[in-house]
């Protein structure tokens, strides 16, 4: 995505702790950062941010579009600043312990909009904003901490589905105009057989490889959140959620029948490294996929 050199150039102060760098997201970048006090340099951002403080206490002084803001935070504390809203000057007053630093690329923000809320891009702009707390930001960042922390076989799909439902939030809750959304009308119908067939039949034949919960729509031919919705509504699950289920079933499938190196069911099963795959197969069955595997006859 290209944040992250500009969260380098911009946290002059501070250490990054952790990246989601190497998770391989496409519609999300994040960062954890703890940051000393001190001023920051001028930035016009091209990605939309949402800081949202994790922990401690701290005094942020700050000016960006026309507007001042000074602001006591605490755990909890949002800072907005939406892509192409010069942000002149920063001052963290006191040390942040640590800060998580969410970013939406303009693309797939712009995307969401058209496709899912039928609204032109170019008549929306986010608020630049300080916000006390944000239930829906709160979620959506612990979501995203935990797979930072540990990377399960369905993480794209997961931080997709909440890429796209953050970009729906900042519309609705915090646009700088007055924004007439599409009706969603009454709650959604569950998939039909046929379409569902279509889709699980498509997972089925795609779980090896990297596929988009955008592609899972097209495949059912809805829009990705009316679809994620239905998906849900005819199977009990989330996308991801169903989609994790079929490749734990392949990993412990490839690991009784095949020969196949760890490292191979590991990408096989939707994962970024073999360490990745072995701390969430053991936290998923109880054991290890080497003493699975040893353990398991063939048939």
């Amino acid at each position: 995505m290209g944040t992250l050199g500009n969260s380098v150039d911009k946290y002059v102060t501070g250490r990054m702790l952790q990246t989601s760098n190497d998770r391989r997201w496409s519609h999300l970048h994040a960062e954890i950062w703890s940051h000393e006090a001190g001023e920051l340099p001028p930035q016009l951002p091209r990605d939309t941010e949402i800081a949202i403080q994790l922990r401690g206490r701290s005094l942020v002084d700050r000016r960006g579009a026309g507007m001042h803001q000074r602001t006591l935070s605490r755990k909890g504390t949002v800072w907005l600043c939406p892509a192409g809203i010069s942000e002149d000057f920063i001052n963290i007053e006191s040390p942040m312990q640590e800060c998580l630093h969410v970013f939406l690329p303009g693309k797939p923000f712009d995307e969401s909009m058209l496709r899912d809320l039928d609204i032109d891009p170019s008549a929306i702009s986010i608020r630049y904003a300080a916000i006390d707390r944000d239930p829906f930001i709160a979620y959506v960042a612990d979501q995203i901490l935990k797979e930072i922390e540990a990377e399960t076989s369905t993480g794209r799909l997961l931080i997709e589905s909440l890429s796209s439902a953050l970009s729906a939030h900042l519309v609705h809750t915090y646009s700088a105009t007055a924004v007439r959304l599409k009706q969603s009308g009454v709650a959604d119908k569950p998939l039909d057989m046929k379409r569902l067939t279509r889709v699980t039949e498509f997972i089925s034949a795609s779980v090896e490889r990297a596929f988009t919960v955008n592609e899972l729509a097209s495949v059912a031919c809805m829009s990705p959140a009316h679809f994620s919705r239905s998906f849900k509504a005819a199977t009990g699950k989330a996308p991801h959620e169903y989609v994790s289920g079929q490749r734990l079933d392949l990993a412990k499938r490839l690991l009784v029948t095949t020969d196949r190196l760890l490292v191979d069911i590991a990408y096989a099963a939707g994962f970024s490294s073999q360490a990745n795959f072995n701390r969430a197969f053991r936290r998923a069955v109880g054991t290890t996929p080497s003493l699975y595997r040893a353990q398991k006859p063939r048939d």
